[in-house]
């Protein structure tokens, strides 16, 4: 009678507020974690008999033709919670986007999450619900997943792994850019990472500021069917400086921008003033750098800003024979500068 009744103490405990090392010990509490909290969230979007639905140890998919395309990421952020996301919409848009920028439909998404003990349920239940908005919207199925606690201590509150899967009928790649294409962004820059930073703890800072974290595909696919789009990119951890070094780098092409072209919101510009942190090297996660064939972007401009997503698109600059691999800043009074590839984020934990 005595293991009887510990089963019983123990199972009580999933009445609990807070997740306990149990709910990641591969028991009846981890079962009952997955059946009623984990699950009925993704429970239409599965990939069918053979996979979530059955608990089975993998996915079987069907996948339609095309190139797969294959992304995965950890989540980190500080705060879990910040104006205008969490780590759940931010877990599921950040791997949905690494597909868009390449021109992938997505299809499938796993997940992985790891849980400090004690972490709270009802965060716990938040989180998921935003991810699973993000999925339920763009008809993404959760294929497969796992649950792991860690010891109080041992882990800061929760992190996140996705790996997304993708169909493209040509994938586009980040090294695709050829001189005289012009460099688009999709909306304004630095929403992410400031946003963030005045959510932060000490800063003391108040500002409307949200992030921008939102899924790229629906505007992706809007787009793509203009043609012209040789490359494409999201500007996340270094920003708008990280991003086009990259493509400069791997096209070996220069790439020449206006400063004054690049739209930013008020409320980035005072933050990064009053902290001394450029804003072209903080993350977005809704955003796209794309380069496009010269006599198609006028057109690609206008199909971005037909999408809520785009309607602060412009074009900032384009690609030169001159300097490859470098990136270069027209201040726009007279002077031209290296804009250089950052060390690092200056906001840690940024995603």
């Amino acid at each position: 009678m005595v293991p009887v009744r510990r089963k019983a103490e123990a199972v009580s405990r999933l009445e609990s507020d807070r997740v306990t090392a149990l709910h990641g010990a591969g028991g009846e509490l981890m079962g009952k974690l997955l059946a009623e909290r984990i699950l009925p969230r993704f429970k239409l979007r599965s990939a069918g008999p053979i996979g979530l639905d059955a608990l089975d140890d993998g996915a079987v998919l069907e996948l339609p033709p095309g190139q797969v395309v294959v992304s995965t990421d950890n989540h980190v952020v500080k705060p879990i919670f910040f104006p205008g996301g969490d780590i759940g919409r931010l877990a599921a848009c950040g791997t949905i986007n690494d597909l868009a920028v390449m021109g992938a439909r997505p299809v499938a998404m796993t997940m992985g999450l790891i849980l400090e003990e004690g972490f709270p349920l009802a965060d716990l239940d938040r989180i998921l619900t935003s991810a699973a908005d993000v999925l339920a919207e763009l008809g993404v199925a959760l294929v497969a997943g796992d649950t792991k606690v860690m010891g109080k201590g041992e882990l800061d509150g929760i992190a996140i792994n996705t790996t997304g899967i993708g169909v493209a009928a040509h994938a586009i790649s980040d090294a695709g850019l050829r001189v005289g294409d012009a460099i688009l962004i999709t909306g304004t820059i630095g929403d992410h990472g400031m946003a963030l930073l005045a959510a932060r703890e000490g800063f003391g800072l108040e500002t409307r500021l949200e992030s921008d974290v939102a899924p790229l595909w629906p505007l992706v696919a809007q787009v793509l069917p203009v043609g012209g789009i040789t490359a494409m990119k999201d500007p996340t951890r270094g920003g708008l400086a990280a991003a086009l070094n990259e493509m400069a780098r791997k096209a070996r092409v220069g790439i020449e921008v206006r400063e004054a072209d690049i739209p930013l919101r008020p409320e980035v510009q005072a933050v990064s003033e009053l902290l001394g942190i450029h804003p072209l090297e903080v993350a977005c996660e809704g955003r796209a750098v794309i380069g496009v064939a010269p006599d198609r972007a006028d057109a690609v401009l206008a199909a971005l800003r037909g999408h809520p997503l785009g309607q602060d698109a412009r074009i900032i600059g384009h690609a030169i024979p001159d300097y490859p691999g470098r990136v270069i800043l027209d201040t726009g009074i007279g002077g031209r500068r290296f804009l250089e590839m950052p060390i690092g984020d200056p906001v840690p934990r940024i995603c």
